[in-house]
């Protein structure tokens, strides 16, 4: 969903570059140099405002989180909320999440949040959705094979699909939530925004998965 202009959002950005990267590709390999000390790294594709990203990075300072985001205001948002809190453990980055490989070195990401992710409906759309084979690619490579992936939305169709997608490129389910805030997991869930919102209109599907691993072809 694009959100309407704020002209404040653009020079907010180019006043805080360090905690705002705008050109990714200048950290590839070398993201751990923006934390104030080495640590686990996880990414959120489209962060959005932010409020899932920034709350990761406050509850589990042992890791280092990147959050990206395409839109400028969104991105602006999010900056607003580490304004507020300063969280040496927390980069943004305002980039197109199709471009994953261009900023990050093979095996350089421990985990990968994808939170309502735009559903692009559309048949001819399918290869906009975030869990498309050719984004899963790019995830597996910029990943470490220990690490998983965590997909939320509230689109069941855009649910099923990555189902089938993930499954049909060789992918294991560790979990699978129908309605997640019906479960016994929601005590450690972080919601974004959207979620926070639209929880009370209907389920919540996530899952958490990984690439196949060596040990599991044995």
């Amino acid at each position: 969903m694009r959100l309407r202009n704020r002209p404040w959002a653009k020079p907010l950005i180019e006043e805080n570059p360090q905690y705002v990267v705008t050109e990714p590709q200048q950290f590839k390999g070398k993201w751990q140099t923006r934390f104030e000390k080495p640590a686990p790294l996880f990414v959120e594709v489209g962060m959005g405002k932010g409020q899932f990203i920034v709350e990761m990075a406050a509850r589990h300072p042992e890791n280092n989180y990147i959050g990206m985001e395409l839109q400028t205001v969104a991105t602006g948002m999010a900056l607003k909320k580490q304004l507020e809190r300063k969280l040496t453990n927390l980069q943004l980055v305002r980039a197109d999440g199709s471009g994953l490989t261009e900023y990050f070195e093979e095996d350089e990401v421990d985990g990968i949040y994808l939170n309502f992710s735009d559903p692009w409906p559309k048949k001819r759309q399918a290869k906009r959705r975030l869990t498309y084979p050719t984004f899963l690619k790019q995830y597996q490579i910029v990943m470490k094979n220990s690490g998983n992936i965590e997909f939320k939305t509230d689109n069941r169709g855009l649910f099923e699909y990555s189902l089938t997608s993930m499954n049909n490129f060789g992918m294991r389910f560790d979990q699978v939530w129908l309605d997640l805030h019906q479960s016994e997991d929601l005590e450690d869930n972080v919601m974004t925004e959207y979620e926070e919102k639209f929880s009370k209109k209907g389920p919540i599907y996530k899952l958490k998965a990984h690439f196949q691993r060596e040990e599991e072809n044995k």
